[in-house]
């Protein structure tokens, strides 16, 4: 983890935050990871949590907490990967769960970005160089769908859809106890813990607005299968809301419960829905569970 410290110079006043450093750290970061540490918390002005949008006086001190980027160069690796769809545009990929989406300290090799540079020499280059194609991303043990921008075209086309809440996507997530309820909803705010910044809570007076609907599939006996459809796009969102809840994930050891039968959170991106960039008509696409949540569910029926 690496940190920085700024004074803002006398000569600098009612310049935006985010503006302001992405000229200044230009060598370090885009703007684009500039906005991303501020919304993190990782970026402070004067000791406090702020907006992209707030305006820096002379003499204000900003403090940068950030991990060292991945090398520039990130190698193209032989990975199988299950896709679900290609064409000139876009790529559907299945991720396996334990599968990083892309390279980053302490995992600069084996992420699905390295198996998609050996499928194709074709990937958007929107984002930073170690994220080519990447529009969105699952946690490292969550299983599911990824839509992949081939191009950078389509690959804003995508983001503008991700950005206005127009993607359907819908998980399936087995928690702990019998949801009464046969539909649930949660909007409350989450952020980053200030103890622990890899860890998200509900945050009532400065968190982001997150709203996440869900749907009861099946019951059991002291476990429920439950359709999540997240209307924003938060980190760890689901995980957090059912909590909340009440009815913690199972498998989940940050948010959830253990289980004896699965050894990762049991939520899986089964369905994903949008505007194909190019033909502008609604495409959709759905997974089978993979085999550690099938054998959870055939458990859980016996």
């Amino acid at each position: 983890m690496e940190e920085k410290q700024l004074t803002v110079p006398p000569e600098i006043a009612n310049v935006r935050l985010d503006y302001f450093l992405a000229k200044e750290l230009t060598e370090l970061f885009s703007r684009t990871k500039v906005k991303q540490l501020i919304e993190e918390g990782r970026i402070r002005l004067n000791d406090k949590a702020v907006k992209p949008h707030t305006q820096v006086m002379p003499g204000d001190k900003i403090s940068i907490v950030y991990e060292s980027e991945a090398p520039e160069f990130t190698r193209a690796e032989l990975i199988p990967i299950d896709i679900v769809h290609e064409d000139e545009d876009i790529i559907i990929v299945n991720k396996p769960p334990g599968m990083v989406v892309h390279p980053g300290c302490g995992n600069p090799n084996g992420t699905l970005v390295n198996a998609l540079l050996h499928h194709t020499k074709s990937l958007s280059s929107v984002g930073d160089a170690v994220r080519p194609g990447i529009v969105h991303r699952l946690d490292k043990d969550t299983s599911g769908l990824l839509v992949i921008a081939k191009n950078d075209q389509a690959h804003r086309f995508l983001a503008n859809q991700f950005k206005g809440h127009d993607i359907d996507r819908r998980y399936w997530v087995f928690v702990k106890g019998v949801v009464q309820h046969d539909e649930m909803r949660s909007d409350e705010p989450l952020g980053r813990s200030v103890m622990n910044r890899k860890r998200v809570i509900v945050k009532p007076d400065d968190g982001k607005p997150s709203i996440t609907n869900f749907r009861v599939l099946k019951r059991f006996e002291n476990a429920t299968l439950v359709e999540a459809r997240p209307e924003t796009g938060r980190t760890h969102q689901i995980r957090v809301h059912l909590r909340v809840l009440g009815y913690p994930v199972l498998g989940d050891l940050v948010y959830g419960v253990a289980s004896a039968f699965i050894n990762r959170q049991a939520l899986h991106a089964k369905e994903l829905g949008f505007i194909h960039p190019r033909t502008k008509k609604k495409i959709f696409f759905t997974s089978n569970l993979p085999p550690d949540m099938e054998s959870l569910l055939k458990k859980l029926q016996s």
